[in-house]
């Protein structure tokens, strides 16, 4: 079986504020070789045109292959077969919600799938982090509340955007505590997650005091990270 890999990032990477490509290049670097096949799907923010911008400009020719697979204005390309030839496949923020009912209905969570276990790295940041698990905290629904019906790729929950948007720990916290949504872990912006099939095998961050917690009833646990390029 090929090795599978995702990235989710709590925030950050080229479409975070600080415009750091740390975490960036650290999810090439999974791909490994020159120049790697990356797509981005900015289903999330509607195909706005201003993120695929940001994203070709972070991904230039000599960095990386570039391409990006819009769903609300589809070309002709066919969406599998596009999905499979990539070594990378990044997922935009924005609405998580409306992300995964447009994928679903074009049936890219099931190309996605099979392009994880066939050893496309999978990563995202936000909506793009947190759709690979089962559910999470989301933002989709106007205000803060717990998403059910992630992919699955991955077991349990997350919460992106830990540490900068205020009422995502309370509910995440009080969510799992009650049941709603099942364990799982947080991440900071500018922290990312590294799963090596379904177990973690590392978090890491782009800036000092960026932090990963494991999240069950009990409450929060702190996760070691190792800071990239410091």
């Amino acid at each position: 079986m090929a090795e599978r890999n995702i990235v989710a990032l709590g925030g950050g990477g080229f479409g975070g504020a600080r415009g750091d490509r740390v975490l960036d290049d650290f999810v090439l670097g999974l791909a490994g070789g020159e120049r790697p096949a990356v797509c981005f799907v900015p289903t999330a923010s509607g195909d706005a045109d201003s993120y695929v911008v940001r994203f070709h400009a972070a991904f230039p020719p000599e960095r990386a292959r570039a391409t990006h697979l819009p769903l609300f204005a589809r070309d002709g390309r066919d969406l599998r077969d596009h999905l499979l030839g990539q070594d990378v496949i990044y997922v935009g923020g924005g609405n998580t919600v409306n992300m995964l009912a447009i994928w679903r209905a074009h049936g890219v969570d099931a190309a996605l799938r099979e392009a994880w276990e066939a050893g496309v790295v999978m990563a995202g940041m936000s909506a793009g982090a947190l759709c690979w698990f089962e559910g999470g905290i989301t933002d989709s629904y106007g205000a803060v509340d717990g998403l059910p019906d992630g992919l699955g790729l991955l077991p349990g929950s997350m919460c992106p955007h830990f540490d900068s948007e205020p009422g995502r720990r309370p509910a995440y916290l009080r969510l799992v505590a009650e049941g709603a949504l099942p364990a799982g872990i947080a991440a900071d912006d500018d922290c990312a997650l590294h799963f090596r099939g379904t177990a973690l095998a590392e978090a890491v961050s782009a800036r000092d005091g960026a932090g990963a917690y494991r999240i069950d009833a009990s409450g929060e646990s702190p996760l070691p990270v190792r800071r990239l390029g410091g």
